[in-house]
């Protein structure tokens, strides 16, 4: 009697590199590949072929994603690059020139085509028994997902080359977004955090064209996707929101608890003629009044933010401007990098004077250790409060969590001592017992 053995899947790797918005594509891509019976496998020993997902915002971004390409060649031997590298086919053949196929940023079906070429599908797979969970392949723990409602941008700030490797705004149909964001909801999702090169201009592109979700006209607006997003009971927040003036609409939502009070709104800096220099879109004189009036209507609200220093041009009075205004605005959570010219960047032709290394340096370091004291008086403000916390992780020293103000891996911590049987995606309530520059320590209630 013979025995018949089925072929085994055919093996893929996968290493996604950047930001939130590339796991997104990393997400999509897996997702078709699992459709088409492959198999996602965590080692390079085990893969047919290595697909990597390159960042090239920045020249350190640049450089990690050459290293990963050629580790993967050692490893693995059969590598396919995508993602924002992928613009520069010319400089990661120079360095890697064994790479099976490159690819640029959103270019789904070239991907899975190149997988094809090198590593065909079991021509009997049958997608209707093999299933992908519908909320398709996610990289993010079971609790939490990324939600992309456009890709490209319609800016041209002088230190970003995004909109040249990722176009211009493209909106997603907003009947899509709520169909996906319904999925993830379904599957376990806690927390969705809404993102895309510029969260604000959503919809600008299709002149806020009406779509339908559930049988109901929506427009495609981001004040209307967040009621939507608000009827489906979970987290929802917003990352990379540019302060034109409908984001004011926002605020009545976050104080009726409708989606979180948690605004990343990117102000790059502070003073008059440096976002000039650096061509910042919808930021002036007013902004202040208007944070202030946020947190009148709101005042839990929490504002996330990232600022560049040393960038060309920049003088100590621009430097000392930066510091009142952070004084002033009292934001929450700061980030700050050092200006690096990008290839290919406008900023890079500007007659300005280059600020040197160690000038930035001196720069980062007094602006990080101004902005800790800010941060480590506002949560010195939470001591006593109590706060729902949704958990990441558990182990024998007790629970690790974020509060609404805590988006996952960019702010802080809840450290949890509890007795409780709890675990990764439970959401509970604790009191505040202590502070730190960045995280909270909590009790269970």
């Amino acid at each position: 009697m013979s025995t018949v053995t089925t072929p085994a899947n055919p093996k893929v790797g996968f290493v996604s590199l950047g930001c939130p918005k590339a796991l997104v594509d990393s997400e999509r891509i897996l997702t078709q590949l699992r459709m088409e019976g492959y198999d996602v496998v965590s080692t390079y020993q085990d893969a047919d072929v290595v697909v990597v997902n390159t960042c090239g915002f920045i020249d350190s971004a640049k450089a990690e994603s050459l290293e990963v390409i050629g580790e993967a060649i050692k490893e693995n031997g059969k590598v396919i690059v995508t993602g924002c590298m992928g613009v520069e086919e010319g400089n990661i053949r120079n360095v890697h020139p064994s790479v099976l196929a490159v690819t640029g940023p959103q270019q789904y079906e070239q991907v899975v085509n190149a997988v094809h070429q090198v590593v065909p599908p079991r021509q009997d797979h049958n997608p209707l028994i093999d299933l992908v969970p519908p909320q398709g392949i996610k990289l993010t723990p079971r609790h939490y997902a990324y939600l992309k409602i456009s890709e490209g941008c319609n800016h041209s700030c002088s230190f970003c080359i995004i909109p040249s490797m990722r176009g211009k705004l493209v909106s997603r149909p907003v009947g899509d977004v709520l169909d996906e964001a319904q999925r993830l909801v379904k599957s376990g999702v806690k927390e969705l955090l809404v993102i895309s090169q510029d969260t604000s201009a959503y919809g600008v592109d299709v002149k806020y064209r009406t779509g339908f979700w559930n049988g109901a006209p929506v427009k495609t607006r981001m004040t209307e996707l967040c009621e939507a997003l608000s009827t489906l009971g979970v987290w929802v927040r917003l990352h990379y929101v540019y302060p034109y003036p409908h984001v004011d609409e926002l605020i009545p939502l976050m104080a009726a608890g409708k989606i979180l009070p948690y605004l990343d709104i990117p102000f790059q800096h502070a003073s008059p003629k440096v976002l000039k220099s650096m061509k910042r879109p919808a930021f002036e004189d007013k902004t202040l009044a208007r944070i202030k009036n946020w947190r009148e209507i709101c005042p839990d609200l929490i504002i996330r933010s990232t600022f560049i220093v040393g960038f060309p041009g920049e003088t100590e009075e621009d430097f000392q401007y930066l510091l009142n205004w952070l004084t002033e605005a009292q934001l929450d959570r700061v980030g700050c990098f050092q200006y690096s010219p990008v290839e290919g960047a406008p900023a890079n032709d500007l007659d300005l004077d280059v600020v040197p290394d160690e000038i930035k340096q001196d720069r980062w370091e007094r602006f990080m250790a101004h902005q800790q004291a800010i941060s480590a008086a506002r949560l010195q403000m939470k001591i006593g409060k109590e706060i729902e916390v949704l958990i990441d992780e558990v182990d024998e020293q007790g629970a690790v969590g974020r509060c609404f103000f805590d988006a996952p891996e960019i702010d802080g911590n809840v450290f949890i001592a509890t007795e409780k049987d709890i675990k990764p995606g439970d959401k509970i309530m604790c009191r505040v017992t202590d502070a730190d520059e960045y995280d909270l320590w909590a009790e269970a209630l």
